[in-house]
This record gives structure tokens, sequence and C-alpha cells, in this order.
């Protein structure tokens, strides 16, 4: 059992990164109904909810269905980030995550994400802050520093770990790979074994097939995986990944039939939640992911990214449907 202050998650938990632009309530869902133990939101700008930004706002919400669920806010500044991690509190999360590992140019030039990681008495405060402020636990997912010459995981876990982060997700490489070259687990191994540290420690990067998951769970003694771009498009890995743990063999990839069903599920609740136009509008980056692999899928797939109603989508999945099943009869 895997303990972040009252959440108790099962033996070698597997978490569904937070992820921009994909890991949405309906998104999130879906990988729940697939095997994703824990959850984390699209990471959401301390300036965003101070600002009462509309995208910034929808992004806490959170449902009872898909918990237990982590809200993940970044900053760099402590007052904002107090002051975002108490408006967080009001939606009564499951815990409170912070952002201190996203690479991007954007996010980094503001100060945020893996920019903090060149400064850790600032990542410190920063945390502190946000401690203070909420009634739930946080926890933190980094990289391993800001560029080969200062990695500086080893500090940073202890130092988050004495100031109260309840868990730790780190990811493989540093901001200057961005999310090239490999992923170094050595780094996470060295962290994890680490005799002060007591907290969770979650591995993440390139963990793309159950037979990696499962090598990367023996050879660096982790207490869970953390599982981002394998899973867009394919909420499937996480009960493959549960799967090949338990019998070590490959289950069977999704039929047409388990893949459509998704696209509907994905599709209505996208709907639900954002509206028929943005829902749908949005819906249409999901569809080739879903549909890969697929043979003579091409058409369909031109189809969706054009359609703006649930009824044309639903007429041109049943028309495909109905098609393999015709072919398959002659």
């Amino acid at each position: 059992m895997i303990k972040i202050g009252k959440i108790e998650l099962q033996t070698f938990p597997l978490l569904l990164a937070p992820m921009e632009d994909v890991s949405d309530p309906p998104f999130r869902a879906v990988c729940k109904k697939n095997g994703a133990d824990l959850m984390y939101t699209e990471f959401i700008s301390s300036e965003g909810l101070i600002r009462d930004a509309i995208k910034s706002r929808q992004k806490l919400d959170i449902f009872e269905e898909e918990r237990p669920v982590g809200i993940q806010i970044f900053g760099g500044d402590e007052d904002a980030m107090a002051m975002s991690a108490r408006i967080v509190d009001t939606v009564q999360p499951d815990l409170l995550d912070i952002n201190f590992g996203c690479p991007v140019k954007k996010v980094v030039c503001k100060g945020a994400g893996a920019a903090v990681l060149k400064d850790i008495d600032l990542m410190i405060r920063l945390t502190k802050a946000v401690i203070k402020s909420t009634t739930v636990p946080v926890t933190v997912k980094t990289r391993l520093g800001w560029d080969f010459d200062s990695i500086n995981i080893i500090e940073v876990a202890e130092r988050l770990q004495d100031v109260g982060v309840q868990a730790l997700a780190i990811h493989g490489r540093t901001r200057s790979q961005l999310y090239k070259g490999e992923a170094d687990w050595s780094w996470i191994e060295k962290v994890k074994n680490n005799p002060r540290i007591h907290i969770p420690i979650f591995g993440n990067g390139d963990i793309d097939s159950p037979e990696k998951a499962l090598e990367y769970k023996n050879k660096y003694g982790v207490d869970g995986i953390m599982i981002g771009r394998a899973a867009i498009g394919y909420p499937w890995f996480f009960r493959e990944v549960k799967h090949y743990f338990a019998t070590g063999e490959k289950l069977a990839p999704p039929t047409l039939e388990e893949r459509m069903d998704v696209i509907r599920q994905h599709l209505n609740a996208s709907v639900k939640w954002k509206g028929p136009r943005v829902g749908i509008f949005e819906m249409r980056r999901h569809y080739a992911n879903y549909l890969k692999g697929i043979q003579n899928i091409k058409p369909l797939r031109s189809q969706l990214v054009l359609m703006n109603t649930m009824e044309e989508v639903e007429e041109a999945l049943l028309t495909f449907e109905q098609g393999l099943a015709g072919a398959e009869m002659d």
C-alpha cells in the first residue's frame, strides 16, 4: 500500500501524468476506467487563477468518479502560489501538486516550471507557501536539474521532503533535454535509495510498453510510475501494464469495438463538460490517436475532423462499423 497523506493507493500504482491540453476530465475518465490509479489535472497557472482567467478556472473541475485526483499548479511568485493554493483548496482535490518540471519556454520565461530548478531556495519558499495555504497533501513533479552540469535532484528531494512534500514524481531528463534523448532513471533510483528519503518516489519518462514498465519497476525500485505520452489516444495502456505485471503476458490490443466505444465515451463527456461547439472541436485532436493502426481508416479520420455535431460523428462511426462488418461477411 502506498500512502500520500490520507490517500491509499495499491502497491505500485500507475499515475496519469498532468499533460497540457490532454489531461482534462473527459480524457481522465477513460483512463480511470482502464486502470489509472491516480490522476492529475492539466497544470494551472497561479497567476491565471488569481486573475480569474476562465481557462484556468475551468481546469479546476474534478468529479467524484475520478478520485483520487490531484490539481497541479505552477508559478514563480510566493504570494501568487499561496493564493492559488487557497483557491484550489476550495474545490477539495485529494492532493495539490506543484509543477517544478515543465520545460516549455513560455513557462520557463516566467520563472516557473523547470526554471525553479536553478534556484532551490526559491523552490523551497514556493513550496512552503503552498503547504501553509492548503489542507490537502502537497506533492511535486520535477526534473533532474536544469542541465547535465547542474543535476541537483538529490538535494531537491531531501529539501522538499524536509518542508513537508508528501510524494515526488521525477521525470528522468533535465530541462535542457526537453523531451529529447533518453530519460536517465539512474538518478531516480539514487533518490529512491537515499536513506534520508521516506516519501513515495514515482518515476516518469519513456515508459512506452508493458515490458519496459516491468523492467523499470524491477530495476529502479520506485514506488510507482507516471505515464504520459503512451496514454495519449491509448488509455488501454494502463490495463495492459497491469495485466503484464500480473501474468507476464501481453494483453490483446483493444478491438475496433472498444476503440469506437472509447471515442463515444470521450466525445459524450467532452460535450457534457465543455458544451457541443467546444467539446466537438477539441475532440478532433484525439481521433487520429484512437484510430491509429486500423486498416482503411484515413477516410473516416478525414471526415471526423470536419464534423460539427454529435449526430454526424455517430453516423460516420456507425457507417464505418457496418461497412467493416459487411466486408467480413463477404
